[in-house]
């Protein structure tokens, strides 16, 4: 049967047709642009998008080496359409996992997560060291970091750095500081600001950050450097006094707390922060590469909540800015451990 459209059908027709084939164009389109968005490009991201990625973390799972592992790895499998595992392999404080991606083949798919510890301290302070840092690795990006923060007890009275000070200078040998232990980050902070300032105050050493603030909320010792998210509930209750943090700048996640450096207190910068890393002989572009998926990974918005749940900031890098962090903060820290004569226990 032939069917004939009257002239005001067959132009209602056309319109409703034209409007079809628009839309179907539209959809091919961002199809289209969706498809080519999420295919590999460059020559890096062609090798990169070849084998699935492993991402070490040489410490158990539930600390921020395993936080920010996972969301790099969640990332990663969906940038490259690979799978993605995290393999935390802790022992010998971190040097397992680490000498697995030491020998692991440098194409850009076995990725280390680690603290600044294990390569900025551990160097110096630790007897036959098995790794050169340098020489053994190639620096990606630094991930994340976390202010650190100077605290006091309420037992001791001061309310804020200057109060701490004139103290420490009316009583010599009267104050302490509390850390999770010997060689820590937190105990060469507290070591550097003696160096800075000539406080002399006395080194308590505890088994972990847990046992060591507990001692300063219970007023058995004064002070202490530690993590801001791991103190900052006490502060915001008036159990614990913030003198001030330990970075270049204030925190977003405390920005009403001064640096030491607004109080005239020089040169300690002391933040808790992770890096990535690959073999050594991983190729410069895929290096690159790989720090720009990082930098786009870790500054999702989804991302950047939980990073913040943790106190952890974004503070991603290029290679080569990275490796530059690595080389002066172990030069900063050899100085301080040699110089107070600081060994592992």
């Amino acid at each position: 049967m032939t069917l004939y459209l009257t002239p005001r059908f067959a132009s209602q027709h056309a319109r409703k047709r034209r409007h079809v084939m628009a839309g179907a164009f539209a959809l091919a389109a961002l199809t289209l642009g969706v498809s080519a968005h999420a295919q590999p490009t460059s020559g890096a991201e062609k090798l990169l998008a070849q084998e699935r990625f492993t991402v070490v973390a040489p410490f158990p799972p539930g600390g921020p080496v395993d936080t920010l592992a996972r969301l790099l790895a969640d990332g990663l499998q969906k940038r490259y359409n690979q799978s993605a595992v995290v393999e935390n392999l802790a022992g010998a404080a971190g040097n397992l996992g680490i000498d697995k991606v030491k020998r692991a083949k440098p194409d850009g798919h076995t990725l280390l997560v680690v603290p600044a510890g294990n390569l900025t301290i551990n160097p110096t302070l630790m007897r036959n060291f098995p790794f050169q840092i340098e020489k053994d690795f190639a620096p990606i990006t630094m991930l994340a970091k976390a202010p650190n923060v100077l605290v006091a007890g309420p037992g001791l009275g001061a309310k804020n750095l200057k109060e701490v000070m004139t103290l420490t200078h009316a009583k010599p040998n009267s104050l302490s500081y509390a850390s999770p232990g010997v060689g820590s980050g937190l105990h060469l902070a507290g070591e550097l600001f003696k160096q800075q300032t000539g406080a002399d105050w006395l080194h308590v050493p505890y088994k972990g950050t847990g046992p060591a603030l507990n001692d300063v909320l219970g007023g058995s010792v004064p002070l202490m450097f530690s993590n801001l998210p791991a103190t900052l509930p006490y502060i915001r209750s008036g159990k614990l006094v913030a003198l001030g943090v330990t970075d270049v700048v204030r925190t977003p996640v405390a920005a009403d707390i001064a640096t030491l450096a607004e109080q005239g207190v020089s040169g300690v910068v002391v933040t808790s922060w992770y890096g990535l890393l690959a073999p050594s002989g991983t190729p410069s572009e895929l290096l690159a590469q790989l720090a720009k998926d990082a930098a786009d990974i870790l500054s999702r918005p989804a991302v950047r909540e939980q990073l913040h749940a943790q106190g952890l900031t974004q503070a991603t890098q290029t290679p080569d800015e990275f490796a530059a962090h690595i080389r002066q903060e172990t030069l900063t820290w050899r100085r301080v451990i040699q110089s107070r004569h600081i060994e592992a226990d």
